[in-house]
């Protein structure tokens, strides 16, 4: 598994524009090798929220496909000259090689 994380820092009150931007339906959805994205918000500093978008693909091989998928490489070049909003304090980007999943006690069928 390979995971990518997004982190975006925003000032307070504006992480649900970037929660909704993230959320849309779009050409990602549909890749081959995708396993889910997960889009979550930190609200504990006074000042900013943070918003992190977890991708996880079965494969290095699956998420580098993806970044070469021409509709994708498109998406990026017409917004190469856009603004980034102004509520926008810092964004970074990491990837992961997953080696271990540890699998919890927890399972659907023992719920209550």
């Amino acid at each position: 598994m390979f995971i990518q994380m997004r982190s975006i820092v925003v000032e307070k009150g504006n992480s649900e524009q970037v929660v909704q931007n993230f959320s849309k339906e779009g050409h990602i959805d549909g890749k081959e090798g995708l396993i889910d994205i997960n889009i979550m918000v930190n609200r504990k500093s006074k000042e900013s929220e943070e918003v992190v978008i977890m991708i996880r693909w079965e494969s290095e091989t699956a998420w580098k496909n993806w970044e070469k998928d021409p509709v994708h490489i498109a998406g990026h070049r017409n917004r190469k000259n856009e603004e980034r909003p102004a509520y926008i304090i810092d964004s970074s980007v990491n990837m992961y090689d997953v080696k271990k999943i540890k699998q919890g006690t927890f399972s659907k069928e023992t719920a209550v």
